[in-house]
């Protein structure tokens, strides 16, 4: 039992090893892991979200995220797409005109990556501080003024 508690708070402070290592396509056509995009956004607050195009809910969340980044400018955030092709996913970032950095998820919601961060719902949305630890690891569309409420707090 004591194991199983220790894993859970382990997730939520930090990317397990698997996930980290796993590689997400970027608009471009290259692969890049994961570990390598967190480093890209190190020394700042990240809010990365889990979508995709098809996704009713994500669609509607949409306004709030933008919400968001107005209001916190101060912050980047990271896209990563479960679409089934890269077509639909480009097509759903130019529609709902998505400004942060986007990758796409090699193998959908149940592949390594999603598996890897326990994704069980879309959108999701965690929240990395600007020393790259976990503050936020489970949020969905009707957590937005905790995400707010996590912004505000760590600046």
């Amino acid at each position: 039992m004591l194991v199983v508690t220790f894993s859970c708070i382990q997730a939520q402070n930090e990317f397990s090893k698997t996930a980290l290592k796993e590689n997400l396509l970027n608009p471009e056509g290259n692969q890049t892991s994961f570990q390598e995009i967190l480093k890209k956004h190190n020394g700042k607050a990240l809010v990365i979200e889990c979508w995709a195009s098809w996704c009713s809910d994500c669609v509607k969340a949409m306004p709030k995220v933008k919400e968001l980044q107005a209001n916190h400018p101060e912050v980047d955030y990271v896209f990563i797409s479960m679409d089934k092709t890269s077509d639909k996913w480009k097509l759903g970032i130019e529609k709902h005109d998505l400004k942060g950095d986007h990758y796409l998820a090699n193998d959908g919601m149940k592949g390594i990556f999603g598996t890897a961060i326990n994704l069980d719902w879309i959108p999701r949305y965690i929240v990395v501080d600007k020393n790259g630890k976990i503050v936020l690891y489970r949020a969905i569309e009707t957590d937005f003024e905790k995400i707010d409420k996590t912004l505000n707090n760590l600046k």
